[in-house]
């Protein structure tokens, strides 16, 4: 399964990590994953959703 969330597929980027005298190593960024269960076309699932997606009210959580 990919590093990604199901709602907005962000997923990881690279880019550089500087130092205190300037140099540039490489590293990746990666989203904040939470694990739930999600409504997603009328079916509960479990996911890989992104806290952003969570606090924005993007998911919809099954009832009890």
């Amino acid at each position: 399964m990919a590093y990604r969330c199901a709602i907005c597929e962000k997923r990881p980027v690279s880019g550089f990590s500087y130092s205190h005298s300037n140099r540039a190593t490489k590293r990746v960024f990666r989203p904040n994953l939470q694990k739930q269960r999600v409504v997603l076309c009328g079916r509960t699932r479990t996911v890989y959703v992104c806290s952003n997606c969570i606090r924005s009210g993007k998911t919809v959580r099954p009832s009890r």
